[in-house]
């Protein structure tokens, strides 16, 4: 049997490995690939430089567990953002599944590089059904849509929220989704009150939302874990995305090199055929 015909019948097994391998080594010896900024991760970047500082934001954690490879770095970056400009940061879900726990956890773990304390600086909402009905009833107050916190402590008793009554003391919106909740912020509160809303989502919806940074209707978005990887490079801290980026260009590159071998051994092993046959 020859190389080629060997190489068309290899083992799937052997395949597999190879894949592991090219997502292991990254995490012991991290290629130095570079990773480009786009203009709409740098839109964004910038729109967030320009929020005022010590301002109220929110940062919405609309996306499920299984994402979290691709959106928790821009949510984990985007809190590093506004906690290092001094802002309050208002955090809620549209989604019941996993949404308020992971922006409880996220929130307090990046808190504590920043000194930042529950309730005086950020503030997590939690979730609340009927996101059409709860982005609305927000602008006219949110106390009335959330009248207490993920943990049940009235927002009356929250020093953070004594000056925050509805959309008029948000400066900016950062959506984080995997899902189709991102329209309605955008319907609902960018086209009604005006808020600044920055996106960042799944490789495979980012597409769709090219059309809302070009209309306006976002300042900016983050497609993917190579958005994510371009926003940890903007705020200077690489993390979970960057080195993300080594391991997916290393098994893209192995795919490629598999499909070019597998269509040589294919041609080339017919050809070997039809001289024999000749």
């Amino acid at each position: 049997m020859s190389f080629w015909d060997k190489m068309q019948n290899m083992d799937r097994r052997w395949v597999y490995l190879m894949v592991a391998v090219a997502v292991i080594i990254p995490f012991f010896a991290t290629p130095d690939l570079p990773i480009s900024i786009t203009p709409e991760a740098q839109m964004l970047y910038d729109a967030v430089e320009a929020v005022p500082d010590s301002s109220t934001v929110f940062v919405v954690f609309d996306y499920y567990p299984s994402t979290i490879a691709e959106c928790e770095p821009m949510a984990i970056s985007a809190l590093r953002h506004f906690y290092r400009k001094d802002c309050k940061v208002i955090t809620l879900s549209n989604i019941p599944l996993g949404g308020p726990s992971m922006a409880e956890r996220v929130t307090r773990e990046i808190a504590l590089e920043y000194d930042k304390v529950y309730g005086e600086d950020f503030v997590n909402l939690g979730y609340k059904a009927n996101y059409v009905a709860v982005m609305s009833g927000m602008g006219t107050s949110i106390e009335s849509i959330f009248p207490a916190d993920n943990s049940g402590t009235p927002l009356s008793e929250l020093p953070m929220m004594d000056s925050v009554v509805n959309y008029d003391q948000v400066a900016f919106i950062f959506e984080i989704a995997d899902n189709a909740t991102a329209d309605y912020w955008v319907s609902i509160v960018n086209a009604q009150y005006g808020i600044p809303i920055g996106c960042g989502t799944t490789a495979v919806s980012a597409p769709k939302y090219y059309a809302f940074v070009g209309a306006g209707q976002f300042v900016g978005l983050l497609g993917g874990m190579k958005g994510a990887a371009e926003y940890e490079l903007l705020i200077g801290h690489s993390g979970s995305a960057v080195l993300g980026m080594g391991a997916q260009s290393l098994v893209h590159l192995l795919i490629i090199f598999l499909v070019i071998v597998g269509n040589l051994g294919f041609f080339l092993g017919r050809r070997g055929k039809s001289g024999e046959i000749s």
